[in-house]
């Protein structure tokens, strides 16, 4: 993309999140396009200007337009934003490879961990892209719930890329008076701390749901923080990064907030339901249920010690009473608040 270039953008995903950034970018007047799967979900866009399945109530801006097909959603584009469940990414990158030229920028605002390989969505776009479209790889993350930026409540994220000068373009594509962004190099742990949070996010909705109070839940969201953190420099990624907003911004933001997906999940789970039970009555992806699998296999090939995903881990995918869960968190062997 040249610099000061009024860009050409494709949004490949249109939940709540997709649809919401699709919407900000074509309230600035870009063109945008955005890629739908769902043949209900075009409709009402096309139609009625709102996406009634994952955003009802809010009105979409007559610029946002809805396509059906990827060559229509990329093709002239400058800037492609990915917003696709971490376990399909593979999958959308393979289906838009033969619509992709040479100096489009890859945005990706998924938050997730591909089970069987254990990497971040950079990492999977690597395995699958020439170097030309990686090179330049950017994520979006942060504590930013779509219902709340869809109306212009003040949000603050964060978008990193190996290249400050490139991502400096994009925060000014991205910036509105509500929107602000701040920049980032550390590629790989702005992507771990948001795919992470998710799965501390169910362990904190799960002490909730057991009613164990907010000196648990505070607990339970340092401890996390610490953990994230800990896998993060072991993966070379800058400690300072999880001090910020995608680190310990959206941690607080998903284990506290009544619009967390995952947090709602485990409250749920707290109260005595079964995954499967909370799974089949979703619209939208709990990314934290898959991450869950997912960091705690990173976790173990990486020898990194990480006792509340653990714990997580073996309430959705063992059958764990979360009352054990807790209480063997809680008599764990003495240690330094600090210690590594």
């Amino acid at each position: 993309m040249v610099k000061n270039e009024i860009p050409r953008i494709g949004v490949i995903g249109a939940g709540s999140w997709g649809t919401t950034l699709a919407n900000l970018l074509a309230e600035q007047e870009y063109n945008v396009d955005l890629w739908v799967r769902e043949e209900e979900v075009y409709d009402q866009i096309k139609q009625e200007r709102i996406n009634r399945t994952f955003l009802p109530d809010n009105k979409l801006v007559p610029q946002l337009n809805p396509v059906k097909s990827y060559e229509e959603a990329l093709s002239g584009k400058d800037l492609i934003l990915m917003v696709v469940p971490s376990h399909v990414f593979r999958e959308v990158l393979n289906h838009m490879k033969p619509y992709l030229r040479p100096g489009m920028t890859l945005i990706a605002a998924t938050k997730g961990i591909e089970n069987d390989s254990l990497k971040i969505m950079s990492q999977v776009a690597e395995e699958v892209l020439p170097k030309e479209y990686t090179d330049l790889f950017v994520c979006l993350a942060g504590p930013s719930f779509a219902k709340e930026v869809i109306k212009k409540q003040p949000t603050a994220v964060t978008i990193a890329c190996r290249d400050l000068s490139h991502v400096e373009r994009l925060q000014r594509i991205f910036y509105t008076e509500f929107f602000r962004v701040y920049i980032s190099d550390d590629l790989i742990g702005v992507q771990l701390c948001g795919a992470l949070k998710n799965v501390i996010a169910i362990g904190a909705g799960a002490a909730d749901g057991l009613g164990f109070g907010l000196n648990a839940r505070a607990a339970l969201i340092t401890r996390g923080l610490a953990e994230i953190t800990r896998l993060g420099v072991a993966m070379g990624a800058n400690p300072m990064t999880f001090a910020g907003l995608a680190g310990i911004g959206d941690l607080v933001l998903t284990c506290t907030g009544d619009l967390s997906r995952n947090r709602t999940l485990g409250l749920k789970i707290g109260k005595g339901m079964t995954l499967e039970e909370i799974t089949g009555g979703m619209n939208m992806v709990a990314e934290g249920v898959k991450t869950s699998l997912s960091a705690y296999q990173l976790a173990k090939k990486m020898s990194v010690d990480m006792p509340i995903i653990n714990q997580v881990y073996e309430i959705l995918y063992q059958g764990k009473d979360p009352k054990a869960a807790v209480k063997e968190l809680m008599t764990r062997e003495l240690k330094k608040e600090l210690e590594t």
